[in-house]
This record gives structure tokens, sequence and C-alpha cells, in this order.
């Protein structure tokens, strides 16, 4: 059923113009804070629970893979049906605070409560429950938040607003990441989710309290509240072919790097042998080349993109990501495996900073919170597809059939596949013109 919302097509486009007005680099700087709050929530919980299924006894040796898909995946199904519905909601909603804060602030304390839930919870169900919770409260306040960036950037920004974006969800991951290394390494898990909770509401306040709210809500023309939230899954979105084509590819990009951090855990105790204690100095090494990498590549990679285009930016990033996860996949040892996770590191800034670029240029800039939102259907399930693929299906039978141990090796082996799949799909996306730059 179309649900596109009635009313002259001209007052859509004049609605849906990109901002002109450009921003303070510190207004910039504001605008994308708040991802290195959300970003590090998952990076570290992530972490975090991957240590609890391969040390604590949870589960038999052998089924790590489908208890880490087991706690996830109910929640992964909420994730992406709330996000684009509150993002869609928060596109018509008026309040004191504008269209966007009031979602922000209610999601974030909740995830600060469903963290410490999390924090006191001893048996595979009740993470489970918990992690369903805080995939509601945090993709509550993540589906309005992605609208700020078509709400308030000018067209001659756009690069620098996503390079900031790429940024700071790549300083969020290295927060997150190592959150959960050094809660894994130390056995104090709940205390690592409680860092997690603090952080991100710091980031929160420095959103809700200092950014501008951008254009007005729109009209939703006497339709009900539950109309508005229907109309996110309106099938208009399909006349849309580049962003769907766009969602397609990020989720098998995405999925490829999952596939590496959600079973870091697992790689360096099964196909390296290390222990518990022994597996924090080698994944805090690898985060940081990581995290260099990204740093290294994702400013550059935004501004090489106003020049030549962002899918050929998104070309090259999937070429070394192939590499990267592959050398990790067959390395002999430790410090081989911190090479190919620096090599995938660059990938994952370049794809970072220009895949949000891209996906701002494409989208109808009127119902921002909307598009951003439905995106989620690759950010949301890629993360639990390689859990479900990569953990569940390939790792355990592969330790199961070749022997324990080779399971990690064949999960991020499938990483190269899903580079593939997603360079392969990015071909039928018609990249816009922008002024001064090029056009797919």
């Amino acid at each position: 059923m179309d649900t596109t919302p009635p009313g002259p097509e001209a007052v859509l486009e004049e609605a849906g113009a990109r901002p002109t007005k450009l921003l303070p680099n510190l207004q910039l700087v504001r605008l994308s804070l708040y991802w290195l709050g959300l970003s590090s929530i998952f990076a570290g919980v992530g972490q975090i629970l991957q240590g609890r299924i391969q040390f604590t006894g949870l589960v038999a040796p052998g089924r790590e893979g489908e208890a880490l898909f087991g706690v996830n995946v109910v929640g992964a199904l909420v994730a992406i049906a709330v996000q684009p519905t509150v993002g869609s909601i928060s596109d018509y909603t008026a309040s004191r605070w504008g269209r966007r804060k009031p979602y922000i602030l209610i999601g974030s304390i909740l995830d600060l409560l469903f963290l410490a839930g999390l924090a006191t919870s001893n048996s595979l169900l009740s993470i489970a429950v918990f992690m369903l919770l805080l995939q509601f409260s945090s993709n509550f306040a993540q589906g309005p938040f992605q609208g700020y960036v078509p709400d308030l950037v000018p067209a001659p920004q756009v690069g620098l607003a996503s390079a900031l974006v790429g940024l700071m969800q790549v300083l969020g991951n290295v927060a997150g990441f190592l959150v959960g290394a050094v809660a894994v390494a130390t056995d104090q898990f709940g205390f690592g989710l409680l860092a997690l909770g603090l952080l991100e509401i710091t980031t929160m306040l420095s959103v809700v309290i200092r950014v501008d709210e951008g254009r007005k809500p729109k009209s939703r023309a006497g339709r009900s509240w539950l109309a508005i939230a229907r109309e996110a899954w309106g099938t208009d979105i399909l006349r849309e072919r580049s962003y769907v084509w766009l969602v397609a590819s990020r989720l098998f990009i995405i999925m490829a790097g999952a596939l590496l951090t959600n079973h870091v855990i697992f790689y360096l105790h099964q196909a390296q042998g290390l222990t518990q204690s022994q597996t924090g100095p080698p994944q805090v090494v690898m985060l940081a080349v990581v995290a260099l990498g990204n740093i290294l590549a994702v400013v550059p990679a935004a501004r090489i993109s106003d020049r030549v285009g962002r899918k050929p930016v998104i070309y090259v990033s999937c070429g070394i990501g192939a590499g990267g996860v592959g050398l990790v996949a067959v390395a002999p040892s430790v410090p081989i495996a911190i090479v190919g996770a620096g090599v995938f590191g660059v990938s994952a800034g370049m794809f970072l900073a220009v895949d949000w670029a891209l996906m701002t240029d494409i989208i109808p800039k009127a119902s921002s919170g909307r598009y951003m939102g439905l995106s989620n259907l690759a950010t949301g399930s890629a993360g639990t597809l390689a859990q479900m693929i990569g953990g569940a299906l390939v790792m355990d039978l592969v330790n199961n059939v070749a022997g324990y141990g080779t399971g990690p090796r064949a999960t991020m082996g499938l990483g190269v596949v899903c580079y593939a799949f997603g360079a392969l799909l990015l071909r039928r996306v018609v990249e816009p013109p922008r002024p001064g730059g090029a056009a797919g």
C-alpha cells in the first residue's frame, strides 16, 4: 500500500530542499558527537558478550556462535522495526525541544537503565531480554538523531559532516572495544557495561543542550500517529531505487566487518590459542591499529569523494577490506592478524565517511528521519546475520567438522565474499551530481 503523505508535489519538493546556510565547524562537531556514545554501546557490549559466552561456562564448547546469535536475534528484529518507525514519527513531531531531541533524551536514559540490567544478568535468557530492551531504547534515540545531518547541513559541507560522523563512529568503536577488551581480560563485565552507559549519556547531553534544531516538522494533515508510524513502511520507498540498492550494498559491507568484530575473541582464543587473560593485550593492539587506519582514512576519503564521487571510494574500500579480513583468516600468528586488522581499519574508515555522505545525497530531505532510519535494515541486521551465518552456522559447523579452532578462520574468510557482494550491488546505485564535483 502506498502511504505517501498527501499534498501538492511542489510543497513536498520545497520542504525536501537541502539547507543552504553554512554551519560553524564547532556546530558540525557537536552534531556528530553523539555518534561516539552510540557507537561505543554495541561495540563494547559485543565484546563483553563474547567474553561471557566464551569464558564463564554459559555454553558448551562448540556452541559459542549459536549462543551469541540466540541472545541477539530478537533484539536485532526490534532494532530494525523501531529505528525507521520512530525516525519517521520524529519527522512530524512538534515540541519545545524540536522534533528530534525528546527521543534522543528518552532513549539514552533508558539505555543506561537497560545496561545496568544487562550487567546483573546471569543467564542467557535474561541477557537476551535486556539485549532486546537495549536495542529498543538505543534505536528509539538513533532513528531521530540520524535525521540531523540532512536537516541541518548544506551541500558544500556534506563531505566534512560525513567525515566527522565517520570519525566519531570510529572513536566510539575504539572506546567501546577498549572498554570491552579490558572488561573481558579483567573479568569485570558489569563495570564495563556501566562505563559504556555513562559515556553515551555524556555525549547525548552535548547534542540535546547545544545543537540547534533545523527545519520545521512536516504536517500530519489530520492523520493519526498510528498512520504516521505505518508510513515508515509504505511501499512508495521502493521508487527510490538507488536508495534501495545502497541499503542492500551496505548490508553486505557492514556484515563483512561484523564477521571480524563479532568473533574476534573467539578467533583469538580458538584459532590463536590464547587464554582469557591473554586475549586482552593483542585485542587492544588490534583495536589500536584498526583505529589508526580508521582515523588516517576517514577525512581524506570524504574529501576525495567530493572530487571523484562517492562510489569509486567505496569500491576501493571494499577491495582493501577484503584483503584485510582475508589476511586475518589465514594469519599463522597474532602479529600477522594484527596487520590484517590494520588494513581492515583503513577500509572501514573510508566506508564510514563516504557511505554516510552518499546516503544523505540520495534520500528525500523532508523525510530524513524515515529514510535514515530505514537504512538500519542494513545496519541492524548485518551484525545479526554475521552472528547467524558466520557464527552459528559457519564457525560452529567448521569447528565440529574440521577441528576446534578452524571455525573462526572460516568466518573471517566469509568476509571476503561479503565485500564482493557489497561492491556488486553498489553498481546499481545512481550517484547524483554535486556542484563542483563528480556525478555517478
